[in-house]
């Protein structure tokens, strides 16, 4: 009976003490993944810091540069190139087709002027 107690004391108390162990086991693996997450974030940062240094400055360098562009454009479209070449079309046009007219005018003449004399 005696063994039996002792055995059945020994069997009621081992799984109090792998409780505890698992309870301490699992407390430790929390304390070095806390412990763990602090030191990965910091490199991660310095990393990220230096990496979003480089990506806001390549950022930076493309918003001006369409900037610039957009600037351009609208500088062009101030001038109204398109305007201005579609009049210069349209007043050559105008131009030579009253020129043609007097070209066709002065050899209309010229030939029926000699018939008729």
């Amino acid at each position: 009976m005696l063994l039996m107690t002792s055995a059945s004391l020994i069997s009621s108390q081992l799984p109090v003490t792998m409780n505890k162990i698992l309870v301490i086991t699992v407390l430790a693996a929390f304390l070095a993944l806390g412990a763990e997450s602090f030191r990965v974030p910091r490199q991660a940062e310095e990393e990220k810091g230096a990496i979003a240094t480089v990506v806001d400055t390549l950022k930076s360098y493309y918003g001006q540069s369409v900037d610039t562009a957009n600037s351009y454009v609208e500088t062009v479209k101030g001038y109204k190139i398109d305007e201005k070449a579609k009049n210069l079309y349209e007043d050559t046009v105008r131009a030579v087709k009253t020129y043609a007219g007097i070209f066709q005018d002065q050899l209309y003449h010229i030939i029926y002027h000699q018939e008729n004399h």
